[in-house]
């Protein structure tokens, strides 16, 4: 029998039952993926983490991803909940954990500072391992139809309904706050559109991420994530979603150079509300860099019995 330890914390959140929750297993020596799909599928979360040792020394481990369907290049909440767990451990396979780790991903190295407080490590600030990458765009009817909304509730006046991503592709739409809150995944139009845009693979790549503005500009967003084909019909938080949205944004700004901050609320109407910070670096009008930020909570802590 292998016992595999495992951490459950709540991310994006400074207090319990908030945020989205994250499973790490901080050790995942011994399991076949076969069995780390098994377990996220288990844990039922968003995703699930696994921890390994690093291919290169000089990084902090590698970590795998899993949602409740497959394994993923990058997402992130899971960085910041995992590096958020391994900070307050004594050390991460015989190596002391710093105030700066790197994981070692399907999509690259990220990059991890953490957030000190008075009581020790409150959250984490990782760097995405892609720069932005605008794909194409999609019919507003075809991802209203996904929402549960009217095509002309899409806003166009900004940008159209395009897919964005640093590390892990999503749909990016603009709707009106009154609208935001009365959006709803339909799985069957998911499918369909999933379809008509080229997704052989319906097991949850094909991901909806729409926003409301609040106020004037992009420094305060609002924002809901569906995923129905991968079984996350909504999310809570969605660091990597954010992330690739924020950078997106930031390279219609007309400011060329600079650091543009945004703060993005989500899981408000699931109960669960999240506050995801994003610095984004920009170079002669390109997103460079984008960071994500946020605290955490621990919420439990145990053994799995894998026989």
């Amino acid at each position: 029998m292998l016992e595999v330890p495992y951490v459950v914390v709540d991310v994006f959140t400074e207090k319990q039952f908030g945020g989205n929750q994250l499973a790490v297993i901080t050790d995942a020596r011994g399991l076949e993926t076969s069995q780390m799909q098994q377990i996220a599928a288990e844990f039922n979360f968003a995703e699930t983490t696994f921890v390994l040792p690093p291919e290169d020394p000089a990084n902090a481990a590698q970590v795998r991803i899993f949602t409740r369907a497959q394994e993923v290049p990058f997402a992130g909440h899971p960085n910041v909940g995992t590096a958020y767990v391994l900070a307050r451990q004594a050390d991460v396979f015989g190596a002391r954990p710093g105030q700066a780790m790197r994981f070692e991903e399907k999509a690259g190295l990220v990059d991890v500072a953490l957030i000190e407080g008075k009581e020790g490590v409150r959250g984490a600030e990782i760097t995405a391992p892609q720069e932005l990458v605008v794909g194409n765009p999609i019919d507003p009817a075809a991802i209203a139809a996904c929402i549960g909304l009217e095509p002309s509730e899409i806003l166009l006046e900004n940008h159209v309904p395009v897919s964005v991503s640093v590390g892990l592709p999503f749909y990016a739409a603009e709707v009106s706050l009154a609208s935001l809150a009365k959006t709803r995944a339909h799985f069957d139009a998911f499918s369909t559109a999933a379809r008509s845009y080229g997704f052989v693979d319906l097991s949850g790549r094909f991901s909806a991420f729409v926003y409301a503005r609040l106020g004037q500009g992009i420094a305060r967003l609002q924002a809901r994530m569906f995923a129905p084909l991968s079984g996350n019909f909504e999310d809570p938080a969605t660091g990597s979603a954010s992330a690739a949205l924020g950078a997106y944004l930031a390279t219609l700004d007309p400011q060329a150079d600079g650091v543009i901050e945004i703060d993005i609320a989500q899981g408000v109407e699931m109960g669960r509300p999240s506050k995801i910070g994003l610095r984004v670096i920009k170079e002669g009008g390109r997103a460079v860099e984008v960071k994500i930020s946020g605290h955490c909570v621990q919420i439990m802590q145990g053994l799995l019995r894998i026989q």
